[in-house]
């Protein structure tokens, strides 16, 4: 094929982002960034690609499953980060070791996940997220699932639903019903893609007391406020669930502190796709949207995989899900138009290079039209560009 015949293409799963939603994207960056500041959260910025062994020491699934694996020039083995939690918690160890704990960070980044592209995300995605490490106990998950409905608000969304899981209830059910290991994978696995009827065989398949297996069963269908959850305890006889159950509900009352509890309800069949959480897990849901937008939890061993031991919690947001969400419920993100455009006659470039640097010095966005032109000319190019106005110099 010569050069002249080859048609340009982006890759697989990756998009161009054109003006309009490039602009939208950082407006509803820009408002996480200032709110995460205000929650006393520092932003970090972590290399686009690890080591591939780094990744995989904390999450050996997903490095296997979906990362982009390349070599560099010394044959050791590179992978694009295919989330932002594993680099934060390696930055923490390495990095950041003599900071007084706990630590808030966050970021602002994309990730590469090899996976079927679909509405909302791709297999290269934007992700805006908050870390807090050296933390344990119900007060930093509180806080970071306030903090994720407080993202939403921020983001301009106003109708979602944060859904609370524990995921050692699931462990204490499944270690009541003696599941061993390649069960236990596969029944996770059916959760976590709500496999309703692969559930049901699964469980058809081994021999297991009937109480477990109707609550391994119904876990799809376990949602609800705290009634629920009251209602489900009395049915755990394993201490290991009940201590969940009383987990979530204390997580819950610091919630309705923080006034956000409207926006939350219990899902005990929630299970993350990554299998370094440890305890409170959530995802959030929005009209119009068959999958989260927001999700995250407790992954207290992760640190250890790097040398330090120590609890952690955070939540990641998908900006294009969120940005789609917005567009679904017509709710547009964009602040402004495009400011000034600054038109000039014959001989009055010098006089619109004035005008142009004075209306940017105080704080307007101004364009300068780059040859001369009639007044009509100029207006038709404002309202062409998206300019609030014309300014034309004579």
């Amino acid at each position: 094929m010569s050069r002249h015949d080859y048609i340009p293409q982006v890759p697989y799963g990756t998009k161009d982002i054109l003006p309009l939603d490039a602009a939208r994207k950082r407006d509803v960056e820009n408002d996480l960034a200032r709110l995460f500041l205000a929650w006393g959260y520092q932003e970090v910025i972590t290399p686009t690609f690890e080591y591939y062994e780094t990744l995989r020491a904390s999450a050996p699934e997903a490095a296997d499953d979906s990362s982009f694996r390349f070599f560099d020039r010394s044959g050791r083995m590179l992978a694009l980060r295919p989330d932002m939690t594993t680099p934060i918690a390696r930055v923490a160890v390495m990095r950041l070791k003599e900071s007084p704990l706990p630590l808030r960070l966050f970021y602002l980044a994309n990730v590469f996940r090899q996976e079927e592209a679909q509405a909302g995300r791709q297999c290269e995605f934007y992700q805006a997220g908050v870390e807090l490490l050296g933390a344990g106990g119900i007060a930093a998950d509180a806080e970071v699932v306030a903090l994720a409905v407080e993202s939403l608000l921020a983001a301009g969304l106003v109708d979602f639903q944060v859904c609370l899981g524990q995921v050692d209830f699931i462990s204490g059910i499944m270690a009541e019903a003696e599941l061993d290991a390649v069960l236990g994978h596969k029944v996770k696995r059916a959760l976590v893609e709500r496999n309703m009827v692969g559930l049901g065989e699964l469980l058809a398949e081994c021999r297991v007391e009937p109480g477990s297996r109707d609550l391994l069963q119904q876990l799809p269908m376990l949602h609800g406020k705290l009634d629920m959850l009251q209602s489900v305890r009395r049915r755990v006889k394993n201490e290991t669930s009940q201590a969940a159950l009383d987990n979530l509900a204390d997580i819950y009352q610091l919630l309705e502190k923080y006034g956000i509890d409207r926006h939350v309800m219990f899902d005990l069949g929630i299970i993350r796709d990554f299998d370094y959480y440890t305890g409170m897990v959530f995802e959030t849901y929005t009209a119009g949207l068959g999958y989260p937008i927001c999700g995250g939890g407790r992954y207290d061993r992760m640190a250890g995989f790097f040398g330090r031991e120590q609890p952690a919690t955070g939540f990641a947001l998908g900006i294009e899900r969120v940005l789609l969400a917005l567009e679904r419920q017509g709710l547009d993100t964009v602040r402004s138009a495009r400011g000034v455009y600054v038109g000039w006659a014959e001989g009055k470039l010098p006089q619109a290079i004035a005008a142009v640097k004075r209306l940017r010095d105080e704080g307007e966005t101004a364009e300068l039209g780059l040859q001369e032109q009639s007044r009509a000319t100029a207006e038709r190019e404002s309202k062409l560009r998206g300019c609030e106005r014309c300014l034309y110099i004579d």
